[in-house]
């Protein structure tokens, strides 16, 4: 009574101390602390941006430094590490155990004659120690969990294979965000230092005018007039300027570069061509359909349904496990205390041959299901090629006008600005023809990021892409060769 009052205490101190757990929300230091770990943690063993930043590099960059390229790269090696986990399972079971056994009493028996129902012994006997320890060594292997275990581990297999597609899908997107972002701030270093001398300018213009209608040089409602058409022009300014003001800290942060760095772009010399739009569709759908990660993904997730039909299947079949033990016991009332077992045992769970049809319509309709994915999304990927080549067509048509127009827009400021020195033009003319020269250079530099964006995208639907070699090994100027080589597909000599 004595133990069992102890045991009784010590179940209701654990049990107590379960029902005291409370939530505890974070404190500042402790999300001060982490905040300051992780942001070192994410520009650790990366090497400083020295000068202005090419296209090439921008794209190594991001795929030895980007973040959430790590995420995915991460998650395929997770995967690959439970299949190798899953591999053991179709391994026997091995399993030691160790005990320890002790009694208040001695374990006493009586016995009976089974024939007369008279006692057989005078006495009670006593069959056990008081106290002792037992050990057992056992090695079973079955049938049935070794096929599931064979199953599980080609799915797993698939599994890697899935998340490779994964990360070769986040590749395709983060490429085509860092050109989108190199061309966007490549833009907004053109065109910077020009929108504050255009603001200074109109600025300027603004404050003569309000003077001359102070002075009644004219009549107010053309000083009115003029101002307004000084405020539109400043608007426009100010706006394309807040645009820009954006794109550094996006390319900053695809290249996991400091925020606060100015970072600066080296704009390549530009040579745009129809390479791309110069392939066949044929090509190009086949090329998808081979390459395509959102496909591949779903052959692999096709093979992984019909894996699991097989377990589902697998499941109805009867069982055979073998088990071989080696015990010790050393309770000094055994005659032997060591000992050897082995046996086999065939066991069926009768119910399943009920719910067998069920099990089959099920393993059925998910191979039904995968294999309609996969369908469906084949001829999505024909139309996203389709779709893609139109979109990069139209952005290198807006390109070529958006030059055009930035050409006649410049030559027209030119001379505007030669006339408003030589006092043959207006401030107002010159600020108007300013900001329209920056506004075409601003669509231009525009359509030169779409046109860049619709090239990736077409890869990255085509399934495209640089041949890298291993990111974490490689230096960061190998794989600014490697990013030369891609972009030379849609870029090159016209």
């Amino acid at each position: 009574m004595r133990n069992l009052g102890s045991i009784g205490v010590c179940v209701a101190v654990f049990v107590s101390g379960c029902a005291s757990v409370v939530p505890q929300e974070v404190t500042r230091s402790q999300l001060a602390t982490q905040a300051g770990e992780d942001r070192q943690s994410a520009l650790a063993d990366i090497e400083p941006v020295r000068g202005p930043v090419s296209l090439e590099e921008a794209i190594a960059r991001a795929l030895k430094y980007n973040l959430e390229r790590r995420t995915r790269m991460m998650e395929e090696a997770l995967a690959l590490n439970q299949l190798d986990v899953s591999k053991y399972d179709m391994l026997p079971r091995m399993v030691a155990a160790a005990g320890y056994s002790e009694r208040s009493e001695f374990l006493t028996t009586r016995s009976i004659d089974s024939v007369t129902g008279a006692p057989s012994l005078a006495n009670p006997s006593i069959s056990s120690d008081k106290k002792h320890t037992v050990g057992d060594l056992g090695l079973t292997w079955s049938l049935l969990d070794f096929g599931l275990s064979y199953y599980t581990a080609k799915q797993n297999a698939d599994r890697v294979l899935i998340a490779t597609e994964r990360r070769r899908k986040a590749m395709h997107l983060l490429i085509q965000d860092v050109r989108t972002a190199f061309w966007r701030t490549a833009g907004a270093q053109k065109l910077r230092a020009d929108v504050r001398k255009a603001i200074e300018l109109a600025e300027d213009a603004l404050v003569d005018a309000r003077k001359a209608e102070a002075e009644r040089v004219r009549s107010p409602l053309d000083s009115l007039r003029y101002q307004r058409q000084l405020l539109e022009n400043v608007r426009l300014l100010e706006a394309i300027e807040h645009d820009l003001s954006t794109a550094r800290v996006e390319l900053a942060h695809l290249i996991n570069a400091p925020l606060a760095l100015d970072l600066k772009v080296a704009e390549p010399r530009e040579s745009v061509n129809r390479r791309l739009l110069d392939l066949p569709l044929p090509e190009m759908e086949e090329t998808a359909i081979l390459r395509n990660a959102d496909l591949r993904e779903q052959f692999y997730s096709a093979k992984i349904a019909r894996d699991e039909s097989h377990k589902v299947l697998l499941r109805l079949f009867p069982n055979l496990s073998f088990n071989l033990n080696l015990k010790h016991d050393d309770d000094r009332f055994l005659v032997h205390n060591r000992w050897n077992e082995a046996g086999a045992l065939l066991s069926f769970n009768l119910l399943n041959l009920l719910s067998a049809p069920a099990q089959k319509r099920l393993a059925d309709a998910g191979v039904a299901v995968a294999d309609q994915r996969r369908v469906a999304t084949q001829m999505a990927v024909l139309a996203q090629v389709h779709v893609a080549r139109l979109q990069y067509a139209s952005a290198h048509q807006q390109f070529t006008r958006a030059d055009a127009i930035y050409t006649v827009d410049e030559r027209i400021n030119r001379i505007i600005g030669a006339g408003e020195r030589a006092e043959t033009q207006s401030k107002l003319d010159r600020v108007s023809s300013n900001t329209t020269t920056i506004l075409s250079l601003l669509r231009r530099y525009q359509a030169l990021a779409l046109l860049h964006a619709a090239a990736s995208k077409l890869q990255a639907t085509m399934g495209v892409e640089p041949t890298l070699p291993s990111v974490r090994e490689s230096s960061l100027d190998e794989l600014k060769l490697v990013a030369a080589e891609f972009l030379r597909q849609t870029q090159g000599e016209p």
